[in-house]
């Protein structure tokens, strides 16, 4: 029997490679010769770059960059064994687990770093860069990331703009001048993991919904969807592009906007970017069983999620989907609408968080020998049926 496992991260407890690794001890108590093969997995948040490196191969690079707050920390990406693709997700450098107290503030975080991983990325030979957009502290629309690779923003003066971009600083930008950008840049694709459909401004665009939780008061949300909107005006005007209806436009603060704008990239779901990468179908040929999971399994995990991307895969090769769940809510079940076709709970009764995560590994490979088992049943039966 050929099983292929391609979970998601646990988030803040085991990798995707780890997860796999369980899954497997768990089958192989059931059937110790079937063929496991395990391809880590991510949507394109957190956990994508070490599912990518863990699964493709590769290194991690670390680079001192400038963090959300003005300060330096210290930011990692991946470079795949092929030695042209880098994986960044932008977290690492402007995330929201870097700010805190009174630097939790979007009219002054910028996207700066993750700029110069992306600069960096290019200096080291990329000739790809996939580039995952979650968990942003920021809502400069990209700026700060534009500033890093050598785009200039100019003020009604036509002086150069010294600040890092920042959510505050966008009503000060009357012109773009993008012909000092870094020409590595110029031959790099970007491509930008992202799931949301928000858009730049408006209510549903980055400021109201997502700035909040990054430190907002109502009125700075006024101000810096306010700020967002002149931005894009003048995107308009000095290079020629509309990204104020783009959907995906609003995602980490408008940095979606601004690697359209800025860097000529292209959005593509995160999952389906990882399944490329991994060229995981190219293990579906002639596979039995597919085991996938997430740390929680909800209705949402049908929209976006790693379980509805794989499984969504698998259908192509007529491959029925196992999804193993950290959690299952109540509403779990929606997702057999989408092509899942069982789910399993890794926690066999009630447990505390603490206890669940503390012996995680072992809750996930007897979860998968549990999930076996019922496979097993099944074929037996549907064996019966046909004679």
């Amino acid at each position: 029997m050929k099983i292929i496992f391609a979970p998601d991260s646990f988030k803040g407890n085991l990798t995707s490679l780890e997860v796999a690794t369980a899954f497997e001890k768990g089958i192989k108590r059931v059937l110790p010769r079937a063929k496991c093969i395990k391809v880590p997995m991510a949507d394109g948040g957190e956990g994508t770059v070490q599912s990518l490196v863990d699964g493709v191969g590769g290194k991690f690079i670390r680079k001192r960059v400038v963090g959300p707050a003005g300060n330096t920390v210290s930011a990692r990406y991946g470079l795949l064994s092929d030695g042209k693709t880098a994986v960044i997700e932008m977290a690492e450098a402007s995330g929201l687990p870097l700010v805190s107290g009174k630097n939790k503030n979007p009219l002054k975080t910028t996207t700066y770093g993750t700029g110069e991983l992306i600069l960096d990325a290019a200096k080291r030979g990329a000739e790809k860069i996939i580039i995952g957009i979650g968990g942003s502290a920021t809502n400069d629309g990209g700026v700060g990331m534009a500033q890093a690779i050598g785009i200039r923003f100019l003020n009604k003066q036509g002086k150069v703009i010294s600040d890092y971009g920042s959510g505050g600083m966008l009503k000060k930008i009357a012109n773009i001048d993008n012909k000092k950008a870094d020409p590595l840049l110029k031959k790099i694709k970007i491509i930008v993991a992202c799931d949301v459909n928000n858009t730049l401004c408006g209510k549903s665009g980055a400021s109201y919904v997502f700035a909040p939780q990054k430190g907002a008061t109502p009125t700075m949300v006024r101000i810096l969807d306010e700020n967002l909107r002149h931005l894009g005006k003048v995107i308009k005007q000095s290079l020629r592009k509309d990204v104020t209806k783009l959907k995906g436009a609003g995602a980490a603060g408008g940095l979606g906007a601004g690697l359209v704008a800025f860097t000529g990239a292209r959005m593509k779901s995160g999952i389906e970017i990882v399944i490329d990468a991994t060229n995981i179908c190219k293990h579906m040929e002639n596979a039995d069983l597919v085991i996938t999971g997430e740390g929680r399994v909800d209705t949402q995990t049908a929209f976006g999620k790693t379980p509805s991307g794989i499984a969504k895969a698998a259908r192509k090769y007529h491959i029925p989907t196992v999804v193993i769940g950290g959690g299952i809510t109540d509403d779990a079940n929606d997702v057999f609408a989408y092509g899942i076709d069982g789910l399993e709970s890794a926690c066999a009764r009630d447990m505390s968080l603490e206890e669940a995560i503390k012996n995680s590994r072992k809750h996930l490979a007897n979860a998968a020998e549990r999930a076996i088992r019922l496979v097993l049943i099944g074929k037996k039966i549907a064996k019966k049926s046909f004679k």
